[in-house]
Order: structure tokens, then C-alpha cells, then sequence
């Protein structure tokens, strides 16, 4: 039987695993946290599908791709479309309690960029509903998982570049595990906890997955781009979700007057709040005219969030709201087959790169992804584990990785990292955030690379073997800034403004030039950047 081993427990690995399995693989899901602590769980608005009506499939396939401002491969979109409504019935078949219209058919609501109604949503919670209907299949299933476990590096055959599975840290034992497969399926989020307190995500999402295949030797793709989610709360950057404005929710300025289109692409609106903010200081999401009972029966969860963490009740009161980092449409790249560079590895969900989302993410398109895609990746997977059996061989990845993790305790912490993680964070937000520029973006790299040259001396205080939280966010934060210096050397590179890159020194999109996709890779430790099509 062939054995797929799948990094991530959030929605991207949970539908794949289930794919995997209904294929025949033995499959193990490792994963840092405990799956329902996916940021899966912070998609509110909706999964796009064309159900019936008077939208059509081309209609979704031509918004995608306006949006994606020319990075979208038309190809691949076109395959996320139209198995777009199978995607849609396939949750519901599973059981995910989606809300339903007067006809008591699956409720569809508009988000943004879209041309019409055509997000299938449950309530504001349709990330987490999915999420815990997968992982209730997942366990039904019997699939094996391997929880707090956190990826230090793929395991890779350096004669043939092939994949053979990958190292761990067991955080509860401390100890350096390996789990050996015939093919690995990285699905382990997005980056966007770069950004800390500057950014919706959660503390979790560090990359670790797109920094362990880069070392491994896999190719990235444009890692520039981050959408920036334009409504946030303003102190606490807690998204208030898409489905806010979807349902009629206004965008407002000091005065109460609105200023902008609620339903444009993210990286207009973001864009908008950033300079009305810059010109009065404050932006506000208004929904008190949608009511009491409409907001208690579909949007719950913002008014929740809204009372928690800003202490105000939107049914009576304004939303203090901001731009915040949210999606990363860059990672790993990928071919048709979800396949890397590494032969054996695949890559699903915002840790990928499958061309569909470009420039700038459609809303409504991550989940629609994670699903379309994790099924995908979980049978080629199968397909190619089956075919491919993993040879049996050495693994010198194990000692270093067993070495790393002891020498890291006689690192010195002269040095407090975590004043570093936060000084990356808002040096990000400043200057690799909403609007950049040349400058701006050189001095970040410099600061990066002086932090990795003082790594050494930003040793974990905690010196304890097991259940070491200390030890796990240094790491970490290596990670962070290995793929920190990849943004930036992008977003230099790309001297145009695109989608969610805004150059304010370059502040038009440049096709001639720069119409292909940026890809790094790294070579005997060495960054390297192209632009390819």
C-alpha cells in the first residue's frame, strides 16, 4: 500500500488526506497545533461556486482572472471554476451545515470582485464549519495523526532529488522524529504571521513548510504578493470577515460618508482605507442598517468579535476597522498535478502556488481552492506513490536535524528574539505592507540580514527538553526570516506595481516586463530570483 504522508492539518490537508485515502493510500497527518486550530477556521465569507441562475461558470473563470491583475494561469483557473459546483456539493454530501435561501437551497451571498452572488456560506463561521466536518471524516476514516509535531526539514535523496519524507520535532518529548513516505503532500499554511500583530492570521502560521522546501530545494513563487484584508479591527487586527460587506455592510469615513466601491477587488479596497486613514485617521465599517435579527442570524460571529475585542455593539455602533495582512498568494510552485520542483513532493493550499490566484486573491477563492486542489493533490499523490515507491535509503538529514536541536540550547540569548520577531513585524507593515517603495524595501533587507547574521545569539532561555514553546518559536522565527529575505528580494525585484505589490515609485503595471511569475530558489545556501512565464 502506498504511504502519503500530509504536513498540516488544516483544511488543504484535511481534504487531501480524505482523498489520499479514499484512493487507497495509508496516510499520516503530522502537524504542529491540534487541526481545528487551523486558520481554515478565519475564512468567513464563503466557498465560490456556480450553483444555477443567471451566473455562469465563465463569469467566475473571467473574474478570477481579472483579479489575479495577469499572474492567473487561465488553465488552471478554468479547473478550479468548473469543478467549482462538484467542490460545493461534495461539503454538503459530507455535512457541512451550510445556510440555506427562503427555497431552502445552499444561500449564496457576493463577495468581493465577484460579478455576481455566488459564495456558498454558513453564517460567518464557513471556514470552521468545514473545518471540523473534515476532520470528523478524517476520523471516521481512521486516518492517522501525529499532533504537535513540528517540521524541521524534508528528507530528500540527493542522488535523485526525490522526497522521501521528513524530520520533526515531537514538542511534548523533545525529541527529533522521522516519518519516511513514498510521497509528502506540504499543506502547511501561508506566512503571514511575518506581519505579528499587523496581521489577521494566526501566531501559527510562520511558513515553516515553504522554509524547509526551499532548503530541501524546491522552487517558490511570487512571495511578494500579500493580500492585505481591508477590514480588520482596528486594535487588535481581528478580521472582521468579507461577508460583512457582502451582505450590504458600508465603508465609512470620519464623517460617516462613504468613499469607495465595498465589493471591489481586496487590493482596491485595502488600498482606499490606507489613504482615507492616511487623510482622517479613522474608517468604519457600518452595518447597523441591516438590523439586529439579519446581523444575529448571518453574521453572528462579527458582532461577537466586534464586542470582545473593540467593545463596541456594531448593531448600534460603528466598526473601527483597518487594513491588515491576511493571504499569502505566493508559495511553493507547483505543476497540474500539484507536483514541486522535488519529484515527490506536492504542495496544497496557501503554502502552494497553483497559479489561480495571481496578483491578488479573489474572495471566496481559498476555500474553493483548498477543496478543487486537495483533492486533486491527494490523488496524484496516490497515483504517484503507488507508482513510485519510495526507495530505502540513508538519512544524514536526521542526525543534523537531532545535532541542530541540541546545539541550539548552547546558543547564547544576548539577544531577545522576540523583540526582534516584533520589530520584523512592523518594519513589514511599514515598508513591505499596502504601499512600498525601493528604499523603503532595501532597508528592510539589510535589517533581515543582519538579523541572520546575529541568530546565533538569540538562543532560546528555556534550556527544558520537553514541551519547550520557547525552543519551538525560535525556530520559528529562523524560519520567519529565511523567507523574509525571499519577500523582499521580490518585491525589489518587481519594479511595478500589480494586484496586491503597490510601488509608489512604480506605480504602473508593467506587462513587458514584469508580466511572468517570480521564482526563487536557492542554491548551496545562495538566494536565487527569476522572472519566468
Amino acid at each position: 500500500m502506498a504511504k502519503v504522508l500530509i504536513i498540516g492539518s488544516g483544511g488543504a490537508g484535511l481534504v487531501s488526506a480524505l482523498s489520499a485515502h479514499e484512493a487507497g493510500s495509508e496516510v499520516i497527518v503530522a502537524s504542529k497545533t491540534l487541526p481545528t486550530r487551523s486558520q481554515t477556521s478565519m475564512a468567513q465569507g464563503g466557498i465560490n461556486a456556480v450553483l444555477e441562475g443567471d451566473d455562469t461558470v465563465q463569469n467566475h473563470i473571467e473574474d478570477t482572472l481579472r483579479s489575479s491583475a495577469g499572474l492567473g494561469e487561465e488553465k488552471r483557473i478554468t479547473f478550479m471554476c468548473e469543478n467549482a459546483p462538484e467542490a460545493v456539493r461534495w461539503c454538503n454530501r459530507m455535512g457541512l451545515p451550510f445556510s440555506r435561501d427562503e427555497a431552502g437551497e445552499i444561500a449564496r451571498r457576493r463577495l468581493g470582485g465577484a460579478s455576481a452572488p455566488r459564495a456558498c456560506y454558513a453564517q460567518d463561521y464557513t471556514g470552521l464549519k468545514l473545518l471540523h466536518s473534515l476532520y470528523d471524516q478524517c476520523l471516521k476514516a481512521g486516518i492517522a495523526f501525529h499532533n504537535e509535531r513540528f517540521l524541521l526539514n524534508l528528507i530528500v535523496d540527493s542522488e535523485s532529488s526525490r522526497v522521501l519524507g521528513a524530520t520533526f520535532l515531537n514538542i511534548e518529548t523533545g525529541e527529533v522524529e522521522e516519518i519516511r513516505a513514498d510521497a509528502v503532500i506540504m499543506a502547511s499554511g501561508g506566512y503571514g504571521a511575518i506581519y505579528g500583530k499587523h496581521s489577521t492570521n494566526a501566531v501559527q502560521a510562520t511558513g515553516d513548510g515553504l522554509a524547509a522546501a526551499v532548503r530541501a530545494g524546491a522552487k517558490l513563487a511570487d512571495m511578494e504578493f500579500v493580500q492585505f484584508h481591508p477590514t480588520a479591527l482596528k486594535n487588535s487586527s481581528i478580521l472582521i470577515g468579507e461577508s460583512a460587506r457582502g451582505a450590504g455592510g458600508y465603508l465609512v469615513d470620519a464623517e460617516g460618508d462613504r468613499f469607495t466601491d465595498e465589493l471591489a477587488p481586496r487590493d482596491v479596497v485595502a488600498r482606499a482605507i490606507h489613504d482615507e486613514m492616511a487623510k482622517s485617521g479613522a474608517v468604519y465599517l457600518d452595518i447597523r442598517h441591516l438590523g439586529e435579527h439579519f446581523i444575529d442570524r448571518e453574521l453572528p460571529q462579527e458582532r461577537k468579535l466586534a464586542q470582545i475585542y473593540e467593545g463596541i455593539d456594531p448593531v448600534q455602533e460603528l466598526i473601527p476597522i483597518k487594513p491588515a495582512a491576511h493571504y499569502t498568494m505566493g508559495g511553493i510552485e507547483v505543476d497540474e498535478k500539484c507536483m514541486s520542483s522535488l519529484s515527490g513532493l506536492f504542495a496544497v493550499g496557501e503554502c502552494a502556488n497553483h497559479k489561480t490566484h495571481g496578483a491578488n486573491r479573489l474572495g471566496g477563492n481559498s476555500l474553493l481552492e483548498l477543496v478543487v486542489y486537495g483533492r486533486h493533490a491527494g490523488l496524484k499523490a496516490t497515483e504517484f506513490a503507488a507508482n513510485h515507491p519510495a526507495p530505502v535509503a540513508e538519512n544524514p538529514q536526521f542526525a543534523k536535524d537531532a545535532n541542530f536541536v541540541r546545539g541550539v540550547m548552547y546558543f547564547t540569548n544576548q539577544i531577545d528574539f522576540y523583540q526582534k520577531q516584533e520589530m520584523l513585524a512592523n518594519i513589514f507593515y511599514n515598508n513591505v505592507g499596502l504601499v512600498r517603495d525601493d528604499m523603503g524595501l532595501k532597508a528592510v533587507l539589510g535589517a533581515i540580514r543582519q538579523m541572520q547574521k546575529e541568530l546565533p545569539f538569540m538562543g532560546p532561555r528555556d534550556k527544558s527538553k520537553g514541551c519547550n514553546t520557547n525552543l519551538v518559536e525560535f525556530i520559528e522565527f529562523g524560519n520567519k526570516i529565511e523567507l523574509a529575505e525571499i519577500i523582499v528580494v521580490s518585491a525589489i525585484s518587481r519594479v511595478e506595481s500589480r494586484g496586491a505589490h503597490y510601488r509608489i515609485d512604480a506605480p504602473s503595471r508593467n506587462d513587458t516586463m514584469f508580466g511572468a511569475h517570480t521564482i526563487t530558489w536557492k542554491e548551496d545556501g545562495v538566494l536565487c530570483a527569476d522572472f519566468m512565464k
